[in-house]
Parts: C-alpha cells; sequence; structure tokens
C-alpha cells in the first residue's frame, strides 16, 4: 500500500481526498494535517466530517517541525489541499526529499510571465518547479503526469472547461480569432469551509463574480494552447457542483460527424467522461466523480455543457485519476467499479 499524506485535510476538498484514499485498493493515510494555528488542531477528522465517523477516526495534526519530519520518513507521496501560497512554500521541500506531490491549489499550474504577481498576488520563487510541474488533466495529460514528481492538478472550472473544448481544439474545429465564451455556475463549497457571510447560504443569491479578472481565465486558455476565451464565473446557491454552459464558433462547413468524432474519439473508453446523449444537469454528477457532456448545434454556432462535481472531478476525484496515472494503477482505480 502507497502511503498518503494529506496537508490541509480539514476543508472540503482534504476531507474528500481522505475519503477517497481510505477507500482505494492500494493507498493508505499516513497522516491528517492542519496549519499549525488551526483550530481544528488535534481534533478527530470524523469530528468535523462525521460521515467517516467510524472509518476515519484520525486526529488532525498540527504542521509543526515534527509533523514535517514525520511525512518525511513515513509518507511515499504527498496531497497539498492548502491555499496556494502555503503549497507554493511547501512543495519544494517534499519534493527535496523525494516524495512525489499532488497539490490541488493553483500553484504550479501555469509557467512563467507575470501570472502569480497578476492573478494571485505573490512572486513565484520556483519558477524552475513551475517549468517541470505536468498539469494534471487525467484524460489528457497520462505521459507529463506519468513522468512528473510535482502534478498541479487543474482547477474545478478549468476542468469543465478544458473538458469540453479540447476535443474540439485539438480536431482544429473552432473558428480562427474565435474567443469560446464559457459561463459556469458552481456550488458555495468551491468558496472553502472557512465561514464568510458572502458564502453564507442564508445570503446567497445567484451572481456573477470575477468580471473579466478571474484567474481560471488564463489558466484555461493557456491549457488550451494558448486559445484566448471569455469566463464568467457564477455563484449558485446550491451546495456541490459546476454547470458550464460554452459558446464556440465553428470553423465553415464542419459536420455533425466532425463533432462527434472529436469527442468519441477523445473519450470513447473513458470511464470518467461520460457523452450523454442528454442535457447534463448538476444533479447527475454530484457526489460522484464523472464529466457529463453534450453538445448542439446550429449553423456555425456549437453550444456544448459540461458538468462535473467541483469538489471531485473538479479536485479530489481528479487528484486520485493523477496518483492511479503516476503509480500506473487503473486510471479509475478507487473511484468506479472495473
Amino acid at each position: 500500500m502507497l502511503k498518503a499524506a494529506i496537508i490541509g485535510a480539514s476543508g472540503y476538498t482534504g476531507a474528500e481526498l481522505a475519503g477517497l484514499i481510505q477507500a482505494h485498493p492500494h493507498l493508505s493515510l499516513a497522516g491528517l494535517y492542519v496549519s499549525a494555528n488551526s483550530l481544528d488542531a488535534h481534533k478527530p477528522f470524523s469530528s468535523l466530517h462525521p460521515r467517516w465517523r467510524g472509518l476515519i477516526d484520525l486526529p488532525l495534526l498540527p504542521l509543526d517541525e515534527e509533523a514535517l519530519s514525520r511525512i518525511h520518513t513515513e509518507a511515499d507521496v504527498v496531497f497539498l489541499a492548502t491555499a496556494h501560497e502555503v503549497s507554493h512554500d511547501l512543495a519544494t521541500g517534499f519534493l527535496a526529499k523525494g516524495l512525489p506531490v499532488f497539490d490541488l491549489s493553483g500553484a504550479f499550474r501555469v509557467p512563467g510571465g507575470d501570472f502569480y504577481e497578476r492573478f494571485y498576488g505573490f512572486e513565484h520563487q520556483h519558477q524552475d518547479w513551475l517549468g517541470k510541474a505536468a498539469y494534471g488533466l487525467a484524460e489528457w495529460n497520462q505521459a507529463d503526469i506519468r513522468g512528473a514528481k510535482l502534478i498541479a492538478v487543474p482547477g474545478c472550472y478549468p476542468t469543465a472547461a478544458l473538458t469540453a473544448l479540447k476535443p474540439l481544439q485539438k480536431a482544429g474545429l473552432i473558428a480562427a480569432n474565435n474567443k469560446p465564451i464559457i459561463s459556469a455556475v458552481s456550488g458555495v463549497t468551491g468558496a472553502g469551509r472557512k465561514a464568510s457571510l458572502a458564502t453564507s447560504f442564508s445570503e446567497i443569491s445567484f451572481k456573477p463574480y470575477g468580471v473579466l479578472n478571474h484567474r481560471h481565465q488564463p489558466e484555461i486558455s493557456y491549457h488550451l494552447d494558448n486559445n484566448p476565451v471569455v469566463f464568467q464565473p457564477h455563484l449558485g446557491n446550491f451546495i456541490r457542483g459546476i454547470l458550464a454552459t460554452i459558446y464556440v464558433q465553428l470553423n465553415d462547413k464542419v459536420t455533425d460527424e466532425q463533432i462527434a468524432e472529436a469527442y468519441h474519439s477523445a473519450y470513447d473508453g473513458q470511464k470518467i467522461v461520460r457523452l450523454t446523449g442528454a442535457w447534463p444537469q448538476i444533479n447527475d454528477v454530484a457526489g460522484t466523480p464523472f464529466c457529463d457532456l453534450h453538445w448542439a448545434r446550429d449553423g456555425n454556432q456549437l453550444i456544448v455543457v459540461s458538468a462535473i462535481d467541483n469538489l471531485l472531478k473538479g479536485a479530489a476525484s481528479q487528484a486520485i485519476q493523477c496518483i492511479n496515472i503516476h503509480q500506473g494503477f487503473s486510471p479509475v482505480a478507487g473511484l468506479v467499479q472495473e
């Protein structure tokens, strides 16, 4: 069994990771950690997340020097479900000890330029690792994931958008100089577990945010071979899930058969991405590792709808896909029955 340490295990994504690892046929939990000054330190994991009571009753240990030493000697891999700046500071220390790192933050997703200063508010100090990190879009980057020590698990919105757009881009069906328009809505768990009036369920109204300056826009564009996109996220008054409606201008004379071939050649045989034949909805994917896709066209205008669970395919279960690929396990081990 491969022993995995999770840092940031008290949050929603960290908790989902813990549950998936605990049930995985080839993984076990080496320890659950929170920041040294966290109010959750020393509490049993299951007291914060009772759905795992009796299954995962490990304590949430503070990440002090003793904990770091324990991880270096007892863990085989490390998952970082931490804030971007925290992952930035922690990842290289584990990598220096020879531990593969699966980072669920944005700290290593886009290399080069002033990206981190502009969109994340800090200057990146590890440009060498930015160039070596594999982007963990599991259905598309298997070779890179398999050979990397640092895997940057994609953001939730980019996962929904790129899964829908990359087959069209690879097949050359998107019109030149066209910016696909991505209108997406996420449940409130996307904002994290920390209490905030802005994400209090009683205060939430369906609303746009991050207008024209959201950090996921350049991430999507970069990993779409630098094809510009328009990206507009919305906050929905539901708990979990993302629904992305994507508008794409096609090249002239693109046929229905070419569109279908692009998607089927990309995803036939893939058990996580499902071409549904009907319009996806969040209830179909919430609590699952799946991404559901469907499309329709009117002339050169194509509409694609993508639905995922933001905490699973948008974070924790995609991280499990990545470690499955990295270690040579079945790509869907611990996620779906085979």
